[in-house]
């Protein structure tokens, strides 16, 4: 069974940044997509961004484009998610998953809280 660790959630002020960071424990998962999602309180957990084994590929939900960036280091197993421009929206726990390829996410870290304040 693969692990996901995040790391690097915290609390910050509204126009700060923060960098969120998933090592996973096997080798298998540098091929994966790999992917960040967020859960707000209330609301359902959503992905807000992935990106393909090249890196050739990543996607943005329309709430973060702009102002995160993701990235990847394949010889680490690491993903990481640079978040510039915080708002009090981005506020959530943030999880990374890793996909096959097959639509699915199979494997997803324990989650890191991120608050933004106003």
């Amino acid at each position: 069974q693969a692990q996901l660790v995040e790391s690097g959630g915290g609390l910050v002020q509204a126009g700060g940044s923060l960098r969120l960071s998933c090592a996973a424990s096997e080798r298998t998962l540098s091929t994966w997509t790999l992917g960040w999602f967020r859960q707000a309180p209330g609301k359902e957990r959503a992905l807000i961004a992935s990106i393909t084994e090249t890196g050739f590929i990543r996607y943005f939900a329309d709430s973060v484009k702009g102002r995160f960036t993701i990235s990847r280091d394949n010889a680490k197993i690491t993903v990481y998610l640079q978040m510039i421009n915080l708002k009090p929206e981005d506020t959530a726990v943030y999880y990374c998953a890793a996909n096959p390829g097959q639509g699915q996410y199979l494997y997803w870290g324990q989650g890191t809280q991120v608050t933004v304040s106003s």
